[in-house]
């Protein structure tokens, strides 16, 4: 059986989840493997086809 309704992270208790949020809400710059893939992904479509 799992844990229900509990969960613990480092990261969350430490402010360093909030700390990337706000950097990345700031500078624009994605600090997750996905948004940096859809944001240079974007970026390469664009230069083509625009």
């Amino acid at each position: 059986m799992g844990k229900f309704g509990f969960s613990f992270s480092l990261n969350r208790l430490l402010g360093i989840t909030q700390a990337k949020q706000r950097f990345a809400r700031t500078t624009g710059i994605p600090t997750t493997k996905n948004g940096m893939q859809r944001k240079i992904g974007s970026s390469i479509w664009k230069l083509f086809f625009k």
